[in-house]
Parts: C-alpha cells; structure tokens; sequence
C-alpha cells in the first residue's frame, strides 16, 4: 500500500499543498489558494511599509487548498498520509493572549493591522532593530554574532517591540509572540496554549537569538534593558527548541475533519520556506541554494568542522540544524527579486491601468481582464527586448535595495538607485539594469561567504523566476560566472516541507533517506558565457561602487 506525505508552504501570496508518495518520490497532486484578505490588500500600508496578514488567511486557505488536493489525488489517499509539515516566510510573528489565542482571532481586534501577523517584509521596526543591535555591541556577550552581526527590522524582536510600542491595547494584552512556521504546527495539534507550545529551531536560531552557548535566549535583563516592553517576554518562551524531523504533536480531530484527514496523523516543526526548499534540493556543504522569488533566500550548510568557531559576518545567521540535521544552517538573501521587477512593471503600466480602471466606456469585467493582461505580458516583453541588448550597451548602472539591504549586512533604510539614464535610455534598457542589479546583489552574497571561510563551488535555484526567465537566468549565470541548475519540481519548499512529512511520519528512517528518493531531480542547467562574465567584472565593480555611495549618503 502506499503512503503519502503531505508538504504545505506559505508563502507571500497563497499557499501551495503538495502530495508526494514516500516509496516513489511521485507528485501526485498540488493545489494552490491565494489569500483573500492579503489579495484584497487589508491591514497593510504599502507606502509606509506596512505588511500584516490576518491568520484566518492562513488557516482558511489550508483548509481550501487541502480539500482540493482530494479532488485531484487518487481515491483513498487522504486516509494514507502519514505525516505533514509546514514552511511559512519568515520572520512573520503575531502576538498571542494568555491562553494562546492570536489577538486578531478576538473580536476586539480582529481589524486592528497590529493584531495581525506582521509579514518578513513589513520594515516598519527599522528603529528597533537598530536599538537590538547596539545593545547587542555593548553587552559583555555579543549575542548577534551567529545572526550576522546585525539585527533586522525583518526579524521577530524588533517587530514585537515596534509593535507594542505603537499600540498600548496590544502591548497589554500580549502574553507572547510566536512565529507564523511555529504558530500554525501548534494550531492543527492544539499546543497553542503557553503551557504547551514549543517551538522549532529554525525561527528560534535565525530570528529570535536562540543559541545553545548561552542556554537559550539572551537574559530579560539584555531586553529589558532595550525596553521594559519586552520585560518577560523571553522568560514566557520555551528553551528547548526542535528540528524539523522531530514530531510537534498529532492531528486533532477538529482539524482532521476539516481536512479529511485521519485522527493523529504526525505533524512536523515548521521552519522556514527556503530552509525546507533547500532540503528538496539535496542542499549539501559548498552548494548554494538560492529561492528566487518576490525576494531570495539563499541557503547553503557546513559541517561542525568547517564552521568551527567562526561567525559569518553579515548574514542572517548561522544554526545547528535550522536546515538538516547534524550541519550548521547558514541564510542569507536578498530583500527584493521579483518584487523589483514588479515595483518597474507597476511603474511602467500606471498610466495605461490607472486610464482603464477610469474608464467609463468599459464595463469593469473587461477593465479586470485588460489590466490582468498587460501585467501578465509587461515582463516577459521587456526581458525578450532586453535579452537583445549588449552587455553594457544601457550604460545604466542599478542597485537591488528597492526593499531595503538583507544580505551582505542588513540595513532597511538604505534605498535603490539608478545611474546612467538618458534621452535614449528606454524601458527594456531600465528592465535589463534592474535584473543586472538582482544578479549583481546576489553575487555579493556568495563573495560575502567566500570571504568568510564558506565554500559555494555550485549554485541550485529553485521558484518561480528560475522556471519563467532565460533571460534572468542567463544574466545570473554570466554575473555569478558558474553553472546554474534549476530544479524540476515547481514546489521545492512544499516539497522539502513533504520529506520532512514523510520523516515524522515514518514512512523514512531519516531526512537523508527520504531525499534519496523524495528529492527533486534538475531540469535544466544554465552555463555562463566567458566574454559576457568577462564584461560583467567592470560592471559589478560600477554596481559595489554605486552602493558604496549610496550607503555613505544615506540619511
């Protein structure tokens, strides 16, 4: 008989259910439901960097997209799946009350945007961050040296401390903060609650300063220190932390009705999306895994003997076992990819959709479908326009930072720019130094783990843009100046998130056994072109000294 593990991603948007047979590796059905409030754009202010999800986004189109999956799945396959695992972007945490109850689950708040999962990419805590950093600097411990150096307005305190300082009603009733890959594994197995939550390694060691040297999480006495907000708030949290081939709990009978599922099925630790993309990629020492979507993630692994003492400067930390058991995980990223080539698309098209959305000669179904049609088309006729350009032919020279700086040495408030522009600079020439720029930022990551100590001798890229562009891809290859293979699989991280299913569930004896027969298989490799990654040597130089500029004239 056949058993099936089921992998469920959130990302940005939606989130992907992937079912995999554990004996074959077989995809056997997927289904994908956009978030309705998200889609809506509720509770976020884009212009002041402001992203929250409500969590019923989270556990409606769960609901919705595992119940499709059965329509698609051969007959009785819901009642063979022995586990399931969940990844989620991060860091996104939420408050929880007393009992464990997120606050925007309470009537009193359920509008309030502060109430809300506070999204990785919602940069509003860029003072806090700063505030956690240099007290980090200054205590005889330096307790961000396995997270980069450098705290982040992306990550989990600062986002807690903005938070309850901008609102005194949240601040007051929040017990507890907890991330959104840890949150929703308590949901289906009822250990939401204080007494009962725990939390996996991954957030722990990436986000919130878990470290094992220090038994855990820095002293109250380190965030008190910051501010008395944050007083408790670390003594309320569970020291031990887990892997995410360890069993959280099982499935309780509510949410096993409403997924059609049985009664304790195994459930997995939640991590991270491209932690669990890089396991569906065989990631391995001195092999980079980069998730390139509306943002990137770059993740690669060392042995305890490669990594030894040493604390990578700059990036977004380095934990035992945040990626596979038995390595120390490293993360790095970019904080815009895609989203900087749908920040230029939006630019470019706002004349044309703002003139239709005020049309009053079409009637507003067609309006939609026209609108839909010209942002569905921009970028593929841009990267066809640009592909014809010459390297170096636009003389235009772009940063990536259109989100702000992740990785090397995370700063939100630097900002992109753009160089070069003339009379003749048109839009494909503007598109082309937009995905040099991508390319030229995701380079200085690589060079950023070289410098440290950290072999990457090969480049595995798995999400969207990796199977939608030619052209992005052959501009990375020629910048990075390696071979580049893409992954078949069109959901790596629900994927990796179905091995670590298959693992708790006991279908596998361990996460390695299970990639040798879950893990995708590459479909296409991308090979550099020696004169272009010749030409692109002078170019990046342009792009690390614009950034240079950039980063002394910062306000």
């Amino acid at each position: 008989m056949s058993s099936y593990a089921l992998g469920l991603d959130y990302g940005s948007d939606s989130v992907r259910a992937l079912l995999v047979n554990a004996q074959t590796g077989e995809e056997v059905a997927s289904a994908v439901v956009y978030y309705p409030r998200w889609s809506q754009g509720l509770f976020c202010a884009p212009a002041k960097d402001q992203f929250r999800q409500h969590p019923l986004d989270y556990t409606d189109s769960l609901v919705e997209a595992v119940q499709a999956l059965w329509q698609k799945a051969p007959a009785g396959a819901a009642q063979q799946v022995v586990g399931l695992s969940f990844d989620t972007t991060g860091s996104t945490p939420i408050a929880l009350n007393r009992d464990g109850v997120a606050l925007a689950l309470l009537p009193e708040f359920a509008t309030n945007p502060n109430a809300m999962f506070v999204l990785w990419k919602d940069h509003t805590a860029v003072k806090e961050a700063q505030q956690i950093t240099a007290a980090a600097h200054q205590a005889p411990e330096n307790y961000l040296k396995f997270e980069g150096g450098i705290y982040s307005s992306e990550w989990y305190w600062a986002k807690a401390l903005h938070v309850m300082r901008a609102d005194p009603a949240v601040a007051k009733a929040a017990y507890m903060w907890v991330e959104h890959c840890d949150w929703i594994s308590a949901v289906l197995t009822g250990t939401t609650h204080p007494d009962k939550l725990r939390m996996g390694r991954c957030a722990t060691g990436h986000k919130l300063m878990w470290h094992a040297s220090w038994g855990g999480y820095p002293p109250d006495a380190f965030f008190a220190g910051i501010d008395p907000l944050l007083s408790g708030l670390r003594d309320r949290l569970p020291v031990e932390t887990f892997t995410a081939d360890q069993l959280c709990g099982r499935l309780t009978a509510e949410w096993a009705d409403k997924l059609g599922l049985p009664v304790g099925t195994a459930v997995g630790f939640g991590a991270f999306d491209c932690h669990m993309g890089a396991v569906a990629a065989n990631v391995k020492p001195g092999v980079l895994t980069k998730i390139m979507g509306t943002s990137t993630c770059d993740i690669t692994v060392a042995s305890y003997a490669d990594i030894g003492d040493k604390s990578v400067r700059g990036i977004c930390g380095q934990v035992d076992g945040s990626v596979m058991p038995g390595l120390v995980g490293l993360e790095a990223g970019q904080s815009a990819f895609g989203d900087l080539y749908a920040w230029f698309r939006n630019l470019v098209n706002w004349p044309t959709t703002n003139l239709l959305q005020r049309s009053s000669l079409i009637d507003e179904a067609t309006k939609h479908q026209l609108i839909q049609e010209i942002e569905d088309h921009t970028l593929a006729a841009l990267g066809v326009e640009a592909a014809k350009l010459a390297v170096a032919e636009t003389g235009i020279t772009a940063l990536d930072w259109v989100n702000g700086r992740r990785t090397p040495d995370a700063d939100q408030t630097v900002a992109m720019a753009l160089t070069g522009l003339k009379m003749g600079s048109q839009a494909p020439q503007v598109f082309r130094a937009l995905v040099e720029a991508t390319a030229f930022g995701a380079r200085a990551i690589i060079e950023r783990f070289k410098e440290e100590g950290i072999a990457i001798n090969a480049v595995v890229v798995i999400g969207g843009i990796s199977k939608k562009s030619d052209f992005v891809m052959q501009v990375c290859a020629d910048v990075w100046n390696c071979p580049i293979d893409v992954l078949e699989s069109e959901q790596s991280c629900a994927l990796g998130a179905a091995i670590f299913a298959a693992t708790v569930g006991g279908a596998h004896a361990n996460v390695a056994s299970a990639q040798a027969v879950m893990a995708s298989p590459v479909c296409k490799t991308y090979m550099p072109n020696a004169e272009a990654a010749q030409a692109y040597e002078k170019l990046y130089a342009r792009y690390q000294h614009l950034g240079a500029y950039v980063n002394e004239g910062k306000p």
